[in-house]
């Protein structure tokens, strides 16, 4: 196990809560894991470059010590998708380079738990989209699935788009992004029935640390499912 490529259904699904959470549970079953950041966009300046507040979050909740370079090895500035990003930038994204930074991530901790951006088709030029860095990595792939309306038909067009590329789906969480979404359970089921992954349901919760705990508890079916067991 090299780690996980955490997808989602679209952007603000809970990617990067899921990530630090999924970050924590391990640290707490006493495994050694980074986080990292392949492609951001919409980062802020700082007197040390760019920098992406997911990002940070992920390097934040690690086991390890790790360089923000090899956690977040392209940050741009451009609040947009990552190829549009980084032809604002003028910058070519590389996958070689992606794995190089990978590579050194994992001298620190064998486990890695990378998030991607936006969805898993997300491009990131004319030919490329984030799902080639999972497929390059050779990692299994989470989808987190926000609960709203339309996750269904997001949730399957994912799962299926992810068979497609040869990638393989370890598991699903359903992420409770709308405490008022009608119907929540009977969603969940259907979900459920149709994909045969490891679930885990991460509740609604306002504040963003109670929130990571209290998944990082729920976490631990998925860890097992997913071939860690501690």
């Amino acid at each position: 196990m090299r780690g996980w490529f955490v997808t989602g259904t679209d952007t603000g699904v809970g990617k990067t809560f899921f990530a630090a959470a999924l970050l924590r549970a391990l640290a707490r079953a006493g495994h050694r894991a980074v986080g990292m950041k392949p492609v951001a966009s919409g980062c802020r300046e700082t007197p040390s470059g760019l920098r992406c507040e997911d990002a940070e979050r992920l390097l934040a909740h690690g086991s390890v010590q790790a360089d923000y370079a090899d956690v977040n090895p392209y940050a741009f500035a451009a609040p947009v998708a990552p190829q549009l990003a980084a032809a604002a930038a003028g910058v070519e994204i590389r996958l070689e380079k992606i794995e190089e930074h990978f590579a050194r991530l994992r001298r620190l901790a064998p486990l890695v738990v990378v998030e991607g951006a936006g969805g898993w088709l997300a491009p990131l030029d004319g030919r490329r989209t984030m799902a080639d860095i999972a497929v390059t990595l050779r990692l299994p792939v989470i989808l987190v699935v926000g609960m709203r309306l339309g996750c269904l038909n997001h949730a399957l067009l994912t799962a299926a788009a992810i068979g497609r590329s040869g990638a393989r789906l370890a598991g699903w969480v359903a992420n409770r992004i709308d405490p008022a979404m009608a119907m929540f359970e009977e969603n969940l089921a259907a979900l459920q029935e149709r994909l045969g992954a490891p679930l885990a349901s991460l509740p609604y919760v306002e504040n963003e640390e109670d929130a990571i705990s209290r998944s990082a508890i729920a976490l631990s079916p998925l860890l097992k499912s997913a071939g860690e067991t501690g």
